[in-house]
């Protein structure tokens, strides 16, 4: 097996550890809070745990480690809504969410680093992506409060993308994990003393099995093996086959959960104009802006 083809199985690895999430989500039973709780919890014990075993230290500058608890924070938020969504609605409803995240990193982007204005392409892509999820509004108005979570849910995911990029060239992953997923940890806790304060419900074995496949394989191994990936293939491979979690998400959903996850051929048709639409727009831009596109295909060192 070459080291290409290692490569793109430890990202197709990743993506589909991710897209079972949503999974995880449902069998779960312990509410989508605590879910998050318990989840941040035991992956910052082992991004600790990780950093020894690598030999690094956790001390950084007071300023960028503030950084890293703000950005975490917004992920912490963002996996709260990801499982109220899967609980309001269906594991697919809030996976078929996922992808509209292309079009508010589309928006927000601009604002945060302040180098490039909008690019015509993503909002035209944006608008049909936004048509699509009218269309599944409009087929499946039973799950519109899920889905709506699921969406705001994807805000957050594409408001994490963004102010997180600044990090990753500066910190190694394990260092970045275990700030962030402190301070995951501490906005769970405080959504949770403020919705519903009380006793923690203590996971019985069987939800501790899940939560510790959700925090160790789907959260510390899926991170470390995103990041190893990203630096040895181009950013614009990465994205491409990161868009194929809602696929790899809802056809596993279909698999374990069956008649439940079943939806009506309006949902499929919508959900499938977004993730086309998303996976779709790095090979179009190399037609319509390749200057652009260009300069994301180079591997980073």
């Amino acid at each position: 097996m070459t080291p290409l083809v290692r490569d793109y199985l430890l990202l197709h690895l990743v993506i589909l550890a991710w897209g079972f999430t949503a999974i995880l989500g449902k069998l779960i039973t312990l509410p989508p809070i605590e879910v998050v709780l318990w989840r941040t919890a035991i992956a910052a014990i082992g991004f600790v745990l990780l950093t020894r075993w690598q030999k690094r230290r956790l001390n950084v500058p007071t300023v960028e480690m503030w950084k890293m608890l703000g950005v975490g924070a917004i992920l912490g938020l963002h996996w709260v809504l990801f499982f109220a969504s899967a609980r309001l609605a269906t594991a697919s409803v809030s996976l078929a969410a996922l992808p509209t995240a292309m079009l508010w990193c589309s928006l927000i982007e601009p604002y945060v680093d302040g180098t490039r204005k909008w690019r015509p392409l993503e909002l035209l892509v944006g608008i049909v992506i936004m048509g699509a999820v009218w269309t599944i509004y409009e087929v499946e108005l039973r799950y519109w409060l899920g889905f709506t979570v699921g969406i705001v849910s994807a805000l957050l995911a594409a408001i994490f993308s963004v102010t997180n990029k600044q990090l990753v060239a500066r910190w190694h992953y394990s260092i970045m994990g275990y700030y962030q997923m402190l301070g995951a940890l501490m906005v769970t806790v405080l959504a949770w003393l403020v919705t519903s304060p009380g006793q923690i419900t203590p996971p019985d074995a069987m939800n501790m099995l899940w939560l510790f496949i959700l925090s160790s394989v789907c959260t510390v191994g899926a991170y470390a093996g995103y990041m190893t990936v990203l630096r040895r293939m181009s950013v614009f491979t990465v994205n491409v086959v990161y868009n194929l979690e809602p696929v790899y998400g809802i056809i596993l959903a279909v698999l374990i959960f069956g008649s439940q996850e079943h939806m009506s051929s309006g949902f499929y048709i919508g959900a499938g104009i977004i993730m086309g639409s998303v996976l779709i727009v790095p090979w179009l831009r190399r037609w319509v802006e390749p200057a652009s596109a260009a300069k994301e295909v180079h591997l980073k060192p």
